[in-house]
């Protein structure tokens, strides 16, 4: 399965949804981020070419299974040369668009479905997945233009269980080069590995990611639970 997680504005949380949603729960996917693919292009730095993109395109070939991260300041030109290479959209199988509750990032979620269903991407194949949500946040108020668009249009699929709430975890395992999944799955008893650390004087460094560990541990095991139920929603 090739999805690409994109949204006109940034802010909306797609990395976390392409690293900790999407690619751990599709064997073997690898995650391109858009942005790195011109990381070394200064002179036109900001700039996706065509000649990048057909790089994306010719990778996307060799894999079964991949998630695109567009970034922020990439994703005008990815539109565009979708739509300059016809057809190039049905590479995808679906296109994730996170949305969060603030207004400009509501606006400019709805420019984005439109430029997917511009382009000719099915209803079926565009899902919004709500983000950042704090569990006592009203839903129909907070996204409330989403939802209105949704009712008045059939340019995207919408569901109310394609939910990701806020939680901790996904501001401390920023700079970990693992998933929320690996993270729960790590085997270590890092409160034994603590215990042992003070007895044995271990550097303040050490003892301060032990107990960094403990708390991801403990918030992935949850966390893991929700995304797992998301991700039955998004991709099905």
């Amino acid at each position: 399965m090739k999805i690409a997680v994109i949204n006109f504005s940034g802010n909306v949380g797609k990395s976390t949804v392409a690293h900790h949603l999407l690619a751990p729960r599709l064997s073997g996917a690898e995650v391109i981020p858009i942005e790195s693919i011109n990381s070394d292009d200064r002179e036109k730095e900001g700039a996706l070419r065509g000649s990048q993109f057909d790089e994306l395109q010719d990778e996307l070939m060799t894999l079964q299974n991949a998630v695109v991260d567009v970034g922020a300041s990439n994703v005008e030109d990815f539109v565009g040369l979708m739509r300059s290479y016809d057809g190039s959209h049905e590479d995808f199988d679906l296109f994730i668009v996170p949305a969060v509750s603030t207004a400009k990032q509501q606006v400019d979620t709805i420019a984005t479905l439109r430029a997917l269903s511009d382009l000719g991407v099915h209803a079926s194949k565009i899902r919004l997945v709500m983000n950042m949500v704090d569990r006592k946040q009203d839903l129909n108020r907070g996204f409330a233009r989403l939802f209105e668009f949704h009712s008045r249009s059939d340019v995207f699929s919408m569901d109310r269980d394609a939910v990701i709430y806020e939680n901790p975890i996904f501001e401390k395992i920023k700079g970990f080069d693992r998933s929320i999944i690996e993270i729960r799955d790590d085997p270590r008893d890092y409160v034994a590995l603590n215990a042992e650390a003070m007895e044995n004087g271990a550097s303040e460094a050490e003892k301060a990611h032990i107990r960094q560990m403990v708390a991801l541990k403990r918030l992935a095991s949850r966390v893991t639970t929700e995304l797992d139920d998301v991700f039955k929603v998004l991709v099905r």
